[in-house]
């Protein structure tokens, strides 16, 4: 039987600990013999979020276990405990395998797990991971990063997609699909698909681009270029780049686009539209230009990002 250790640490969030125990408590297809063995382990008494979590093992189990798992950690900049530190390297020294939930990816960058390697926690976090320990190859955009034997998710709804990898890559898709429909969750979602797509930044009522935006959005089956949006927003080109500069952060084509590829996220989750109705729709015109851009900016092609829901 394989053991599967989390890492139970004072300050961590709730979130990814329960779903970890939710995910690997017991194998619902009856298909997976034997199914894991889970534990948790910590020094104590913990706190997670408003909750109270009691370790049933020390970190010496962890230290044994032939996976282990980290979840989120609540700030990033507290001091992590040395015992968890060491028993972190000791596992990953006796060939386990090492996993870390969100933030959990600081926990294996200062055991030295990650060094050398890629991962990628919260999009929130990616910018101080990456200069904290520039000895990681830090990827934003993806949902988890696979090394191997040392696996990393991005935050939340990512680390479910990581835990359900894990599963599929122990006992199969079947028994993943199973635990997914449990849990009433998309089955699979690749990991290199993109954590998010930009949405529509909101503008203050009084700001000069407030009507502008949602004038956008509803003529996004339409061209539009940027000289359409500026005589729209009655301003020149050059001041129209500058106001969305200090609103969006981008320019005004990247932000079309990105809604493009927002609204086809949306149709293809929510339609059974064909893939060139979509591309008509969300005004990039064939299915080829939207597969090409679509696979550029989420990571996966639309026919599998739509499988996402419809396998569930």
């Amino acid at each position: 039987m394989s053991t599967i250790a989390l890492a139970a640490t004072d300050g961590m969030l709730h979130f990814e600990l329960a779903m970890a125990c939710e995910v690997f408590v017991r194998d619902p297809s009856g298909l997976a013999d034997p199914w894991y063995e889970l534990v948790i382990c910590g020094s104590g008494p913990v706190r997670a979020g408003k909750f109270r979590v009691d370790p049933e093992d020390g970190w010496d189990r962890l230290a044994r276990a032939d996976t282990v798992i980290v979840p989120s950690v609540e700030d990033i900049d507290a001091e992590l405990p040395v015992d968890l530190l060491d028993a972190v390297r000791t596992a990953h020294q006796a060939g386990a395998r090492m996993v870390s939930l969100c933030t959990g990816a600081f926990v294996l960058a200062a055991a030295g797990v990650l060094d050398g390697l890629t991962a990628t926690t919260h999009w929130a976090h990616t910018e101080a991971l990456a200069a904290r320990y520039p000895q990681v190859t830090v990827d934003p955009d993806v949902l988890y990063v696979d090394n191997g034997t040392v696996l990393a998710s991005a935050g939340k709804a990512a680390a479910i997609d990581l835990c359900l990898h894990l599963i599929r890559r122990d006992h199969g898709s079947t028994v993943a699909n199973a635990v997914a429909r449990r849990l009433v969750v998309p089955p699979h979602r690749a990991g290199g698909q993109a954590q998010f797509v930009a949405t529509p930044v909101p503008a203050r009522e009084d700001h000069p681009l407030a009507a502008l935006f949602p004038w956008a959005m509803a003529r996004l089956d339409r061209p539009l270029t940027v000289e359409d949006l500026a005589r729209q927003a009655n301003m020149s080109s050059r001041n129209l780049a500058r106001q969305f500069k200090s609103v969006t952060g981008t320019t005004p084509l990247i932000w079309l686009s990105n809604q493009r590829i927002r609204r086809a996220q949306e149709l293809l989750e929510n339609t059974d539209r064909s893939i060139d109705a979509i591309a008509e729709a969300a005004g990039l015109g064939t299915a080829t230009t939207l597969r090409r851009h679509f696979h550029r900016a989420v990571g996966v092609p639309p026919d599998a990002y739509r499988r996402t829901f419809r396998g569930v």
